[in-house]
C-alpha cells in the first residue's frame, strides 16, 4: 500500500514538471487563417528538409598544408609527348640540380604521324574546352578529385584509321624516376651521350633543315598515374615557327596526398609558366634548339581530403529547420491576428462611437432635473 501510494506521488510530481501540457480538444478554437499559415509552414518544413537531405549526401575537398618531409624518396614522371621529328633525330633525359643524369631507360619511342585523326581531333578539342574551364573556375578540380576512379582516362585513344602516309614524327611516352631535386627534362636534337664532365647530345650528324620541335603533349604528371586526373600541360599543342626554336616550361611541383573515398594515393600536383622563341646567335638570342620542361619541387605539402556532413549535424540542422518554421510562423501568425485585431477595433470604434455619444445626449437633455427636497414639501404645506 504504501509502494502504491509513492508511485503515485511520484507520477503526480512528474505531471507536475511536464512542459508540455494537453489543451483538451474542446478549448481548441480552428480558423482559416491557422490553416493556411499551417499549411505553408507544412510545405516549407518538407521542402527545405528534402534540400538539406541533398546536402547530407554532397561531401566537399578539405585542403591542409604542412611542410613535406620525404626527400629520400623517389619522383615518378609520366610522360607521354609526341614531337614532329623522327625518332633516330631526337633524345629525351633528364639532367637534376646534382648534374646527376639520369636514364631514359623507362622511355619509349614510337614512329606516329603528328597529324590527328578526326576521332582524336575531336577528343583533343574536348581536353582544351575542360582545360579553359578548369582554368576559369578552379571549383571544377573539387568535382574531378571526387571522381577519380568514375572518370575516363586522360590519354590520347588509339588511332581509328590507317595513316596514309610514312610516319614522320615520334612519340616518346613511358615514365622516368629521379631524385627529388630540381631538374631538367628536355628533348632536343641527337641522342644523349654520357660524358665525363657533364652532359651532351650527339648533334653533328642532323642537318639544321630537318629541325622541327613542334609538339604536343598529351600527358604530363609526377607521382602516381592516376586515371581522370586532368593535369595543366595536358592537351598542350606547340608549332614552330622556325627550325631553330626553343620551348620552355617552367614546373613547379606540389607534393600532394589524396584521401577520398573512391581512392588513396600519394600524387603531386603542378603549376606552369611558359616560354618560347627563336634561337638566332646573330642577333644574342643564344641556346638550344628542343623543349626543356624545367621543374622545382615545393616544400609545402597539400593533403586533401573528402569530408562528409556527420549524422548528428545533419539532425540538428533538421531540428532547427522544422522548429525555426514552426516557431516563425507562429509568431508571424500571431502579430498579424493582432494588427487585424487592433485595426478591426480602432475601425469599430470610429463607426459606433458618435452614434452611441448622440443617443446619450438626447437623453440626458429629454430627462428634467429633479426639485429640492426642502422646496416640494413647503408647497405641499
Amino acid at each position: 500500500m504504501r509502494r502504491l501510494v509513492s508511485r503515485k506521488k511520484a507520477l503526480t510530481l512528474v505531471k507536475e514538471l511536464d512542459a508540455f501540457p494537453k489543451v483538451p480538444e474542446s478549448y481548441v478554437e480552428t480558423t482559416a487563417s491557422g490553416g493556411t499559415v499551417s499549411l505553408i509552414a507544412f510545405t516549407a518544413m518538407a521542402l527545405l528538409a528534402f534540400l538539406e537531405f541533398f546536402v547530407y549526401r554532397d561531401t566537399w575537398m578539405q585542403y591542409e598544408y604542412e611542410v613535406d618531409k620525404d626527400f629520400s624518396s623517389k619522383l615518378r614522371i609520366n610522360i607521354d609527348i609526341t614531337v614532329a621529328m623522327r625518332c633516330q633525330f631526337v633524345g629525351a633525359d633528364v639532367l637534376d640540380l646534382a648534374e646527376t643524369m639520369v636514364a631514359s631507360d623507362g622511355l619509349h619511342y614510337e614512329p606516329v604521324t603528328f597529324d590527328l585523326s578526326p576521332q582524336q581531333r575531336l577528343w583533343h578539342r574536348t581536353l582544351l574546352m575542360i582545360q579553359d574551364r578548369l582554368r576559369e573556375e578552379h571549383s571544377l578540380q573539387d568535382v574531378i578529385f571526387k571522381t577519380v576512379l568514375k572518370g575516363s582516362p586522360t590519354a590520347l585513344p588509339p588511332r581509328e584509321d590507317s595513316p596514309s602516309q610514312s610516319p614522320a614524327a615520334c612519340r616518346i611516352h613511358g615514365h622516368l624516376y629521379v631524385n627529388k631535386v630540381a631538374g631538367n627534362f628536355h628533348i632536343t636534337v641527337g641522342k644523349a651521350i654520357p660524358h665525363p664532365r657533364g652532359h651532351a647530345h650527339l648533334a653533328a650528324l642532323v642537318s639544321h633543315d630537318t629541325y622541327n620541335f613542334s609538339h604536343r603533349i598529351d600527358h604530363l604528371s609526377f607521382g602516381e598515374e592516376i586515371p581522370g586526373i586532368i593535369n595543366p600541360l595536358d592537351g598542350t599543342e606547340k608549332v614552330c615557327t622556325d627550325h631553330n626554336q626553343m620551348f620552355q616550361y617552367f614546373i613547379t611541383i606540389v607534393p600532394t596526398k589524396l584521401n577520398t573515398y573512391q581512392i588513396s594515393a600519394d600524387t603531386n600536383q603542378y603549376s606552369v609558366t611558359e616560354r618560347e622563341r627563336v634561337i638566332n646567335h646573330a642577333v644574342g638570342s643564344h641556346g638550344v634548339s628542343g623543349i626543356f620542361m624545367k621543374y622545382d619541387i615545393s616544400s609545402l605539402m597539400v593533403k586533401v581530403t573528402e569530408q562528409h556532413m556527420p549524422l548528428w549535424r545533419f539532425l540538428v540542422r533538421l531540428c532547427g529547420i522544422i522548429g525555426g518554421i514552426f516557431s516563425t510562423t507562429g509568431m508571424i501568425h500571431g502579430m498579424v491576428g493582432f494588427l487585424v485585431d487592433v485595426i478591426c477595433c480602432r475601425l469599430q470604434l470610429g463607426v459606433y462611437k458618435p452614434r452611441e455619444m448622440g443617443l446619450l445626449d438626447d437623453h440626458v437633455k429629454n430627462e428634467a432635473p429633479a426639485p429640492p427636497l426642502e422646496a416640494t414639501e413647503n408647497h405641499t404645506h
